[in-house]
């Protein structure tokens, strides 16, 4: 791949869609899908964030794992003090508040630094983090509060895990970066034992932007649900909404980004 031919088409297409010139800038992120394929700038997503192409079934693996070794080093300043991102804390609340704190076994799917390892860590847990992000996991790492890390897709590890399954799957801000979620509800499905819990953290938008659709990119190229997309979704693979509640999820240029923290029972 010709890092240099890529870098400039991406920095026209980037320049286009900052000036307002959309047809032009899906045009130009279509060139930049020619030259990189794995798409390791996100531009299919970038194209459906700006409504000239249907919404991906996912962010590609190339984009997140690219995305993300950018950020590591500044990503819990960005994140926590800038963007005000604070769903670790009010996952580790909901599961107190019903009664799942200290289990044995638990799996933090796109654990990145390890924010919500703290907050999950407990003298009888098990806890295994898994993410795209080599440095974020180096990171995540130097917290000391995983017994395991694996650098792997998500849905790609939920779908070949081996292991035995768990009493605890958690999932801030991983569904951000997908969209279809059959294959993810699958995955959380066959991992867990019965009667246990998943919690994850979802993104929303108004109504009308899904557009009759389950799901959507909005304008900062991050996948939004609604939430009885989501409910259905992981129905049809044993299991229902304990809970949820309507949170901010993080801010993005001063203004609250809404979605839900959903608490997941397996029947």
């Amino acid at each position: 791949m010709d890092e240099e031919k890529l870098a400039e088409a991406y920095n026209k297409a980037l320049e286009l869609e900052k000036s307002g010139q959309v047809d032009d800038a899906a045009k130009a992120y279509e060139k930049v899908l020619e030259i990189d394929p794995s798409d390791h700038g996100g531009a299919a997503v970038r194209i459906a964030s700006m409504g000239k192409a249907e919404a991906p079934k996912r962010a590609p693996q190339a984009y997140v794992a690219t995305l993300f070794d950018q950020h590591a080093n500044v990503f819990d300043k960005v994140l926590v003090d800038d963007l005000g991102y604070d769903v670790p804390k009010l996952a580790a609340k909901m599961l107190t508040e019903h009664g799942i704190s200290g289990v044995a076994r638990v799996l933090d799917l796109g654990c990145g630094t390890g924010l919500m390892g703290v907050k999950l860590v407990s003298e009888r847990s098990n806890i295994i983090g898994v993410d795209l992000s080599e440095n974020m996991l180096e990171i995540a790492y130097d917290r000391d509060v995983y017994d395991a890390l694996y650098v792997a897709d998500v849905e790609d590890y939920l779908l070949d895990n081996d292991e035995n399954p768990w009493n605890l799957i958690c999932a801030a801000d991983v569904l951000p970066y997908l969209g279809d979620l059959e294959q993810f509800a699958k995955g959380i499905s066959s991992n867990l034992t019965s009667n246990s819990h998943c919690i994850f953290s979802t993104e929303t938008l108004p109504h009308d932007d899904f557009a009759g659709q389950n799901y959507t990119v909005g304008k900062f190229q991050r996948f939004a649900h609604q939430l009885d997309y989501v409910e259905n979704v992981f129905r049809e693979h044993r299991l229902e909404i304990h809970t949820s509640k309507e949170i901010i999820v993080r801010h993005e240029q001063g203004n609250p980004i809404f979605g839900h923290l959903v608490l997941m029972q397996k029947s």
